[in-house]
């Protein structure tokens, strides 16, 4: 059965993520398109590195065209963000990326987008499953590649320097020339390298690029920019003198950075850091969007601004409606992707780095020092995370447990109240909060914690973990 979670449909490569189900998926939106009518307006569809990316990419658009529908097909691997500017820039109601983002390297996947270059929400991934379940595999309609872009109804595109040139001329780059950086970049063997790096070395930085070239298994790790995935980055950066390290996820639509002493910089830091830095130094306006297991730092922030902090549940897609329903400036998650007003509707760490590295040519201050300035501020906090494997067999019993039974802990702190929006989220009342929910693309279960200091939180954490293993 085909699934979509919080980022799309990924499924292990060879069992669930085949030929055969690739193409259902694009009959199904073909299907979709052609009973709303939207079919002439084009779709586009791109691919990251991954082991089958391209020749899925070449199946889905071959159904599409199929179905006479005009395919944009992005002629090589790029980061996920670029296939949503293009599909903004040319105004396409749907379109894909083939990819998988930060799971393992034995997975694959998509990623459909709607209207405005955003990811698709529950309405339109609800519908895709059930066309699916309706399609019979003899009833796909599918047109060779070479035939279809002979005829018109495949066109070969590379919007690279359109989404360069677009965020060159967002960014200050003049502030950027004169910073004269040294930036190391590290796309885990992933697709943000060209686009990174044009973009930096447009500023003049001294850029320099490491776990790059075709690697299928990642180099043995997660795709996933993390404290324990940039272990080789934190060192060279804190033993070359780099002013900033900079890690992308397998399709670069997160981040994870490292600061100028080789320190990582959590994905909740980097939103406070870029949040603050618009308002208090640009001196923009308007609200923050996070996800319930995102800091509450800026909430600190936004209101000391007068500004309104919006929390919704997690999926990209929560951030990007709420941002449009609000006009607000920034959106971000604690796993590492976040986008700002004027950008495109999607999470982009492409984008984000680089706004980032104007933060520190504009302000002429190093990233720890910019923090600094900020828990001087509003206090600190600290997110310790975990996560739970389980088995198939024992999802039900851990459902029943914190979302019909609602058991928690025994906490020694007061509970102010509890909410199972997504997930279970305990909110103590004198500060901090704690959640459990289960992961929407892999079979766990995480929590994460944000308390005053890294030992309670963590203390929280093991709470937590013990009472749901139990």
């Amino acid at each position: 059965m085909i699934k979509f979670g919080t980022g799309g449909w990924r499924a292990l490569i060879g069992e669930e993520f085949t030929k055969d189900n690739v193409r259902l998926v694009a009959q199904a939106l073909a299907n979709i398109m052609m009973a709303e009518q939207v079919h002439n307006n084009g779709f586009v569809i791109g691919y990251d590195r991954r082991f089958l990316s391209d020749k899925a990419a070449a199946w889905f658009a071959e159904v599409l065209a199929g179905n006479g529908i005009k395919v944009s097909f992005i002629n090589k691997y790029v980061p996920t963000p670029i296939v949503m500017f293009k599909s903004k820039d040319m105004g396409a109601t749907y379109s894909a990326c083939i990819t998988a983002s930060h799971n393992p390297a034995d997975y694959n996947g998509i990623k459909v987008f709607i209207e405005g270059g955003r990811d698709a929400d529950e309405i339109i991934t609800e519908k895709i499953e059930r066309q699916v379940a309706q399609i019979l595999p003899h009833t796909i309609q599918s047109v060779e590649f070479e035939t279809a872009q002979r005829d018109g109804l495949i066109d070969v595109i590379n919007p690279m320097n359109d989404f360069v040139d677009s965020i060159i001329n967002f960014i200050d780059i003049e502030a950027i020339k004169k910073a004269n950086l040294r930036v190391v970049i590290d796309p885990m063997f992933g697709v943000a390298k060209n686009a990174l790096q044009t973009v930096l070395i447009s500023g003049r930085c001294d850029v320099d690029v490491i776990n790059d070239g075709q690697n299928p298994s990642f180099g043995g790790l997660m795709p996933s920019p993390n404290a324990a995935t940039l272990y080789r980055l934190k060192h060279i950066v804190a033993h070359e003198g780099y002013d900033i390290g900079i890690g992308t996820d397998g399709d670069a639509d997160r981040l994870g950075i490292i600061d100028e002493k080789g320190n990582f910089i959590h994905p909740n830091e980097v939103l406070l850091l870029l949040y603050y830095y618009l308002l208090e130094y640009k001196g923009w306006k308007g609200s923050v969007v996070r996800n319930i297991a995102t800091t509450h730092l800026l909430d600190k922030v936004a209101h000391a601004h007068g500004e309104q902090c919006f929390e919704v549940p997690v999926g990209f897609k929560h951030i990007s409606s709420q941002m449009e329903a609000d006009d607000s400036l920034l959106g971000g998650e604690s796993s590492g992707g976040l986008t700002i007003r004027g950008h495109i509707k999607g999470k982009d760490g492409v984008f984000a780095s680089s706004l980032l590295v104007e933060m520190i040519s504009v302000t002429g201050k190093k990233l720890s020092e910019m923090l600094d300035e900020i828990y001087d501020k509003y206090g600190y906090a600290y997110t310790a995370e975990g996560d739970c494997t389980f088995k198939a067999s024992e999802r039900e019993n851990l459902y029943n447990k914190i979302y019909i039974d609602k058991q928690l802990p025994e906490f020694t702190d007061e509970i102010e109240k509890v909410s199972y929006a997504d997930g279970a989220k305990v909110y103590f009342k004198h500060g901090g909060w704690a959640l459990a929910r289960f992961s929407g693309t892999e079979p766990l279960l995480r929590i994460f914690v944000e308390m005053e200091n890294k030992e309670r939180a963590e203390a929280v954490l093991e709470k937590m973990r013990k009472f749901l293993l139990v």
